[in-house]
């Protein structure tokens, strides 16, 4: 089948496709390609501080960086985990969308440098958004933050992460989370739905990198269908936080993630579906290519503004 895209899409796709082209050879071939995609977000913008600490974790240091959009005291907070695939996006490959958000939103956002695969593979990662999810929690004063006024978010396989700590939260009992905001969540190694069957050689994701990718990330296949792995295999999906799920049209990922909207909405949690039609995997990160990237960010500041408005 012959795929068409919006003229902003197709531009994106033929700058992404030119530094493809241009990438070495393996692993780290593919994280300086990711990296190459960075101005696609458009420019840099302004945050009132900003700075990159390192905290304490079960498998050594996370860095994490502060986006703090003004001085006023005990703003609410955002933890975001960053995609790429669980082995190529870092600090720098979502820097521009992170500013983006924390100005706004009027959050501190909190971004996570967790440990990649294959030289992290699962449970580390997972540890590292857990832990850091809990420290900003526990160092709300010390970050002239709201303790009771966070959210995660995440883009992916950030997305993965960030509705797995969810419901690790949950079943903690803290932190009370005001949203989970899963943007095109990559939640089900599968690839067996009717959107990776249309979408199986792309734009953006093949089945085939994809399922490398969660090989890299899951060495025993035992642990695929593990909840911790993969959310849409969780029994039990109620009381977790409201979501805001972000899905596009022409994305292999779109229909699990509609799926677990539907899985979502029957375990009685409050959830919104934000669909774009016309978009491609990674629309988030291309504002400055695409109008709906800037959307998304917008969308998703006024959904963390109403959220922290109910929670607070």
């Amino acid at each position: 089948m012959a795929l068409t895209f919006i003229p902003q899409v197709q531009k994106a796709l033929e700058y992404a496709g030119e530094k493809f082209m241009a990438a070495p050879q393996g692993i780290d071939g593919e994280r300086w390609f990711y990296r190459q995609l960075i101005p696609m977000a458009g420019e840099i913008q302004p945050v009132f501080d900003v700075k990159t600490i390192a905290i304490d974790g079960l498998h050594g240091p996370i860095l994490v960086r502060i986006y703090r959009p003004g001085d006023a005291a005990s703003l609410p907070v955002v933890v975001f985990y960053h995609g790429g695939s669980f082995y190529m996006g870092d600090l720098e490959t979502h820097d521009r969308v992170t500013r983006a958000l924390a100005n706004a939103s009027g959050a501190v956002v909190i971004a996570v440098d967790y440990r990649r695969s294959p030289e992290h593979p699962f449970p580390a990662p997972l540890d590292d958004a857990w832990t850091a999810l809990n420290w900003a929690h526990t160092n709300a004063a010390a970050l002239n933050i709201d303790a009771t006024r966070i959210a995660v978010a995440g883009d992916s396989a950030g997305g993965n992460l960030a509705a797995v700590v969810a419901r690790r939260a949950r079943d903690a009992g803290a932190p009370a989370l005001a949203l989970q905001v899963l943007v095109y969540p990559a939640i089900d190694p599968a690839l067996a739905t009717d959107s990776w069957n249309t979408y199986a050689e792309g734009p953006i994701l093949t089945r085939a990198s994809i399922r490398n990718c969660w090989n890299l990330y899951v060495p025993a296949a035992d642990d695929l269908t593990n909840p911790d792995v993969a959310p849409m295999y969780a029994q039990d999906l109620a009381g977790l936080a409201p979501a805001l799920v972000i899905t596009a049209g022409h994305d292999p990922l779109t229909d699990e993630g509609k799926l677990y909207v539907e899985k979502l909405e029957a375990a009685g949690v409050p959830v919104v579906l934000d669909h774009y039609p016309d978009m491609v995997h990674g629309f988030f990160q291309m504002g400055g290519f695409i109008d709906e990237g800037k959307r998304a960010i917008n969308k998703i500041a006024q959904a963390l503004i109403a959220a922290f408005k109910k929670h607070g």
